[in-house]
């Protein structure tokens, strides 16, 4: 896999974490530890592309 299809994988999981973010926001419980997890995987993969695109430059 190249390094640009690896960034646009990732880029679309942190695209759906934050999906997933906005809809656990909006329930009227909203569990913060999950809600905390999905933050820092969020995160992770946000380092991970910029790891990534510093590589391919």
């Amino acid at each position: 896999m190249t390094i640009e299809a690896r960034i646009r994988e990732l880029g679309n999981r942190h695209r759906n974490l934050d999906t997933a973010i906005q809809k656990e926001t909006t329930k009227p419980a909203t569990d913060p530890l999950y809600l905390k997890s999905l933050k820092l995987r969020k995160l992770r993969l946000k380092e991970q592309i910029a790891g990534l695109e510093r590589q391919s430059r």
